[in-house]
């Protein structure tokens, strides 16, 4: 199920990630991730790490507005927008502050192989920023995630050919996840993927 104009409704702000491909990619997957779970017919926990402005989470609740969603962003300007979207968010490098398990955790990472000086000044820089590999964020992530995911839960990171699409899956089954690719669309010079990752028993 692709997102429409009436579902996209989201405010967006200066210095704030603008939604493009990857987000619509991200929420396609992650509605599906949510329709399969559902066949246990119980109110589901959702975090989002690195919401932006928040159009993520803010389609899911329109979608499946019976579940519990609650989103982080480092950036004090992405918080303050998703905010205004409605969405229950706190200021967090990645799940600092953070307790309990969740179901699902989505994370669309800042995914761009990114040299010191291709930097840029301010709070966007996060948004994509991936390091010297582009998998700087994203291996931190994946390192911390299993600590909040809860029995039978699963994440989704999207993640971009640029990055070496195989090292992230490796790190992924490094620390005990079972992955396979949930979607990809193929962009201009690089090629999309949202990675789903569960526990193995």
């Amino acid at each position: 199920m692709s997102v429409d104009a009436t579902e996209e409704r989201i405010i967006t702000a200066e210095d704030v990630y603008e939604p493009a491909e990857d987000s619509y990619l991200m929420i396609d997957s992650a509605f599906e991730a949510i329709e399969q779970q559902n066949r246990i017919d119980r109110i589901l926990h959702i975090l989002e790490i690195g919401t932006g402005s928040g159009i993520v989470s803010g389609v899911l609740m329109r979608r499946a507005p019976e579940h519990e969603y609650i989103a982080t962003d480092i950036s004090p300007h992405a918080v303050a927008c998703a905010k205004r979207n409605g969405l229950q968010v706190i200021r967090a490098d990645l799940f600092v502050g953070l307790s309990g398990r969740f179901d699902l955790i989505v994370f669309n990472s800042p995914y761009l192989p990114t040299a010191p000086d291709e930097r840029i000044d301010g709070w966007l820089d996060y948004a994509w920023n991936g390091g010297a590999d582009g998998r700087a964020t994203i291996n931190r992530f994946i390192e911390q995630a299993p600590n909040f995911l809860a029995e039978s839960g699963s994440v989704l990171l999207l993640v971009s050919s640029l990055t070496n699409i195989e090292k992230v899956s490796e790190r992924m089954r490094s620390v005990g996840f079972n992955v396979h690719e949930a979607a990809s669309i193929r962009c201009p010079g690089e090629r999309l993927v949202v990675l789903r990752g569960s526990l193995q028993p």
